[in-house]
């Protein structure tokens, strides 16, 4: 999928730049052409004799390649050789070169002049990521079709831990080949998706939940950003992951964070699928302190969680295209369609609990049904299911 394929790296000054070796050796493994630009900061942090070596071809770092013979550098032409280009690792200051249009060094001069897709990696300390000014970098360089990596969480540099740590070098292979290989029929679209369960605190160690991994949730953000679509992917409690660098994720515990999270990105969205099993209910007091047994046995009131599905769908515009699912032990197509019309879903997916199916298993057997047919499929992965999925799902926007 990337065999003859040219691609242009940007290296910049982060420590993450370290990473960009082992990127460099991995696209040569695809059978890549990579060229290698560097800024003067990066260089603080990796040799740019090491990126040259790996590459086979010389590295970039300014306009001027030699002043005894003053020769020079053709940003242009590299520009335009390029099938793609890769800023990995691109730090908060090249981010926000790049969103002004800066061109005050070569790398931001090549990106001014490039025909072909850019993919922009960022790594940074966590607080610089979250900062305004980053996120609204990002947000205008979406805007003009870059295509975002966003970063993973965990240990930083700096010791502290949350977003910000570049994506490891083989998800980004990864997202490339999908890129090359994959017919972005959903580009230029964006979607919502909810998965996993949701957590209803009854104090500060139990809670109200369910046993919903979330799996399916993020089988379809993935299958949907390799599609081409943009995909804010709002997911509860559990350890299942996005592998497709370009779903943006938001954790929440609760029902009423869910909402919230939802509301925040619905406005911009053409889809929304709800894939979380979201609590129904709630205790309707949030004790302080942990629930002592010589206490007694205590007597929880419930009250209603906030139906998501409903409230967006009361929201839902022409063109908006609603998927919601059906879990149902009995009478399933019955209180499938009842769902579909009283959510305002265009279609809603079926699926029933069984040996191999629903919550905690990697497999299920699912049926889509719309206003006017139903489709079943045969037992399947969660991930081949997502693909029949969004099929249906795409089926809406033609």
């Amino acid at each position: 999928m990337l065999a003859n394929k040219k691609i242009l790296l940007g290296v910049t000054g982060s420590i993450s730049a370290y990473k960009s070796a082992y990127l460099v050796r991995e696209l040569v493994k695809n059978n890549c052409e990579v060229k290698v630009i560097m800024t003067k900061a990066a260089t603080g942090f990796i040799s740019p004799v090491t990126l040259s070596t790996l590459s086979k071809n010389p590295v970039y770092q300014n306009y001027i390649a030699s002043e005894s013979t003053g020769t020079w550098n053709n940003h242009i032409e590299l520009a335009l050789w390029a099938d793609v280009a890769l800023f990995a690792p691109c730090s908060a200051n090249t981010l926000s070169k790049l969103a002004a249009g800066a061109c005050n060094n070569f790398l931001t001069a090549t990106a001014l002049s490039l025909r072909c897709p850019l993919f922009v990696a960022p790594a940074m300390d966590v607080d610089m990521y979250k900062h305004p000014a980053t996120q609204h970098n990002l947000k205008v360089l979406r805007e003009r079709g870059v295509h975002i990596i966003n970063p993973d969480s965990g240990e930083l540099a700096s010791g502290l831990s949350g977003e910000g740590r570049l994506r490891e070098p083989d998800e980004i292979v990864d997202l490339l080949k999908n890129f090359f290989s994959q017919k972005r029929t959903l580009a230029g679209k964006t979607f919502l998706i909810t998965a996993g369960p949701t957590y209803e605190a009854l104090d500060p160690v139990r809670f109200l939940g369910n046993r919903s991994s979330g799996k399916t949730g993020i089988a379809l953000a993935d299958e949907l950003a390799s599609r081409g679509a943009q995909v804010h992917l709002i997911q509860g409690p559990g350890n299942a992951k996005a592998r497709h660098p370009e779903v943006k994720t938001t954790r929440v515990q609760s029902a009423r964070e869910m909402l919230a999270a939802c509301q925040k990105v619905y406005p911009q969205c053409q889809g929304a699928v709800f894939a979380a099993a979201v609590s129904d209910y709630r205790p309707a007091e949030e004790h302080e302190q942990k629930l002592k047994k010589e206490s007694g046995t205590p007597e929880v009131k419930l009250i209603e969680n906030p139906d998501i599905a409903g409230e967006l769908g009361a929201l839902k515009k022409q063109g908006v295209i609603h998927a919601g699912f059906a879990l149902e032990t009995q009478h399933g197509v019955e209180n499938a369609r009842k769902k579909l019309k009283k959510k305002n879903f265009d279609l809603i997916v079926l699926n029933s609990p069984g040996k191999n199916t629903g919550f905690e298993h990697d497999t299920n057997q699912i049926t889509v049904i719309t206003h006017n047919n139903s489709k079943s499929f045969e037992l399947k992965t969660k991930t081949e299911a997502a693909k029949d999925i969004v099929d249906e799902i795409q089926l809406h926007f033609t």
